[in-house]
């Protein structure tokens, strides 16, 4: 397998537990350099790899062919944009820009040096995700006529540690509820209209904490949602159609097995045990299901699978950052319906 020598633009929590795993465990790619400005936190961690203290020592190294920029938010497009016209390809953390101008942009530079562009939108890997996609595609409940999906946190203060939570900070909308809306885009497409709202709920919140996204499809219901303050956690994902229900509680739990530092392609990876599954509750092909409902692996090196395949297959990018542009017009339109207390029209 012919390398991708791969780069990291920091070592953050993205770093350390999402691309920095998957990429040293991927055969495809080697991580040969990390930038962090002033900590060491990568030492042992990538053995190929050194630590570089500025971004054009990335940029100017003519071995590396992958740049993943998983800086704070408001550092994405400079910094892809740097990338791309260095000629190298780009993994873009989530959310792919604050502006969906800025995507526009990176997208045009790509197709014009030729490079891949992607975002890392890896909760279209989560199991309880391909469970739902399965059961809607399958015609499992009927004819679908509501669709709710939550991705709540408990945390009652505000960490000041924590860039995301100043008035700096990008709000809950774009940390949590990209992965949300990139999920219902890639079931559903586009929304004819939407309402959102956005407040910020915690004492002394700089930045949104909360949000009810109303996506409108004319056939059917969709509710978005996050908060920080869910101490008692209800279901993840809530269906319900004309045959029946699926109720999904439990989350991913390939997150907390790399938090752990349990790597990919590790025993059982992915695989929930049988109390974590959802329920189901229908009538489909003539028998009555009301059971326990087998959770689907989740498979975040997917995401990566599909990046090496299009650079050295020419495979097409599963997660094209037109679809990641289209999550940003999504959270734009909210925050304006938010602010403006009305539907916005798409």
């Amino acid at each position: 397998m012919h390398k991708i020598n791969v780069a990291l633009s920091s070592y953050g929590m993205s770093g350390l537990v999402f691309h920095g795993p998957l990429l040293e465990t991927h055969p495809g790619f080697k991580i040969t350099k990390i930038l962090e400005r002033s900590r060491e936190i990568s030492v042992g961690k990538h053995p190929d790899s050194i630590i570089v203290r500025d971004f054009d020592s990335i940029l100017g190294d003519p071995d590396i062919e992958l740049v993943v920029v998983n800086t704070p938010d408001h550092l994405h497009f400079e910094m892809a944009a740097k990338v791309i016209g260095a000629g190298k390809h780009v993994v873009v953390e989530k959310p792919f820009t604050l502006i969906s101008t800025h995507a526009d942009e990176l997208i045009r530079m790509a197709r014009q040096k030729g490079v891949m562009l992607s975002v890392f939108h890896n909760r279209r890997w989560d199991g309880g995700f391909l469970t739902v996609k399965e059961i809607i595609e399958a015609g499992k409940l009927g004819r679908l006529v509501e669709f709710e999906s939550h991705l709540d946190r408990y945390r009652n203060y505000i960490k000041e540690s924590s860039w995301k939570e100043q008035s700096t900070g990008t709000g809950a909308l774009y940390n949590l509820g990209s992965h949300l809306v990139e999920q219902a885009l890639h079931l559903f497409g586009m929304p004819d209209r939407l309402f959102c709202d956005s407040r910020m709920l915690r004492d002394g919140a700089r930045a949104d904490d909360s949000y009810d996204l109303f996506l409108h499809y004319p056939a059917f219901k969709c509710l978005l949602r996050s908060s920080y303050l869910v101490r008692e956690p209800g279901p993840r994902f809530i269906l319900h159609g004309t045959k029946g229900s699926y109720l999904k509680w439990e989350n991913d739990p390939q997150e907390e097995a790399l938090k752990s530092g349990v790597l990919p392609g590790s025993e059982a990876w992915g695989e929930e045990p049988e109390s974590a599954w959802g329920k189901i509750n229908t009538e489909f092909n003539g028998d009555r299901l009301e059971e326990a409902y087998p959770t689907q692996p989740g498979n975040y090196m997917a995401f990566y699978d599909n990046v090496y395949e299009a650079i050295r297959l020419n495979v097409p990018i599963e997660v094209t950052p037109e679809q990641a542009r289209d999550v940003i017009r999504i959270i734009e339109a909210a925050y304006e319906s938010s602010h403006l207390g009305k539907v916005v029209n798409l």
